[in-house]
């Protein structure tokens, strides 16, 4: 019997695991991490007294998001102390998941960890604030108020302007052929006015330690890399929807891979976000 009821716990779970994760990989902005939160979620259920759970799937999405907010607490030291630019894991997306871009990421790590499971787990997986108050250990009050709160800083990094995907992956492949062949004058009209270009090498692969800013800045840039990438080019893994948005993968000369996804409003590109930290693509070899 006991055989039997371990056999239909792993069964409830399995189903869950991939919602579980991504619930877990929106709060922390990490792969592995959103990983190792899921399996300790995993060994809890199994030790629980699953007689009293008379929803799983409630209790699963209520351990991994204290188990977060527990993790996050750590996590603000850790940011503190990272060597440059921190970026989210890059997670390549088969399907169209626009809940969470990357851009609505870097403003949800700026919250408080509370803000960021409130609104997470009300706005974007659609829990009522009674659900959220019991995850988070407030009342549906106070949940309601973390929410409001954290919805006011998110909707300026909501995108004004849906691109369509073929669209979007149309512009990553051109952007990546003109900035690796040096091609300025095509590179330079697919950039807005106030273009930034952020990357995240973690102290671990080359990349500039803040982001830069500006069209000029940003052209300037590109025309030394170009250089630098004519003795040392990089090959097109493929081209992608990375963390909501359209942009690719290079093997670069280094041998290590690197996501590089663009940020588009209204044609234009208005942001670059290149991860080259080879701790964050690893689940991508």
């Amino acid at each position: 019997m006991q055989h039997t009821g371990h056999n239909d716990a792993v069964a409830a779970f399995e189903p869950l695991r991939p919602k579980l994760k991504r619930v877990a990989y929106r709060m922390l902005g990490s792969v592995s991490d959103a990983e190792d939160i899921v399996q300790e979620a995993f060994i809890r259920w199994m030790k629980a007294d699953r007689t009293e759970v008379r929803e799983p799937e409630a209790f699963l999405r209520r351990t991994v998001t204290r188990l977060c907010l527990d993790q996050l607490k750590s996590a603000r030291h850790q940011r503190e102390t990272y060597i440059g630019t921190w970026l989210p894991d890059p997670v390549v997306e088969e399907e169209e998941i626009e809940d969470v871009t990357l851009p609505l990421m870097l403003v949800l790590e700026r919250l408080s960890p509370l803000e960021r499971a409130a609104f997470l787990l009300h706005d974007v997986f659609g829990q009522n604030f009674d659900e959220v108050a019991t995850a988070i250990g407030r009342d549906p009050a106070a949940a309601r108020q973390l929410a409001a709160r954290a919805r006011a800083h998110v909707r300026e990094a909501k995108p004004r302007f849906k691109v369509e995907k073929e669209h979007g992956l149309e512009l990553a492949e051109a952007f990546y052929t003109a900035s690796r062949s040096g091609d300025m004058k095509t590179l330079g009209a697919m950039l807005s006015a106030d273009v930034s270009v952020h990357a995240d090498g973690g102290g671990k692969r080359p990349a500039f330690p803040k982001p830069i800013f500006g069209y000029d800045a940003v052209m300037t840039l590109w025309a030394k890399l170009a250089v630098v990438v004519k003795h040392n080019p990089s090959k097109l893994v493929r081209v992608a929807t990375i963390n909501g948005l359209p942009g690719f993968i290079t093997l670069e000369a280094d041998g290590e891979l690197q996501t590089t996804a663009l940020d588009i409003e209204d044609g234009k590109i208005t942001a670059v976000y290149v991860t080259r930290n080879p701790d964050k693509l690893k689940h991508l070899h």
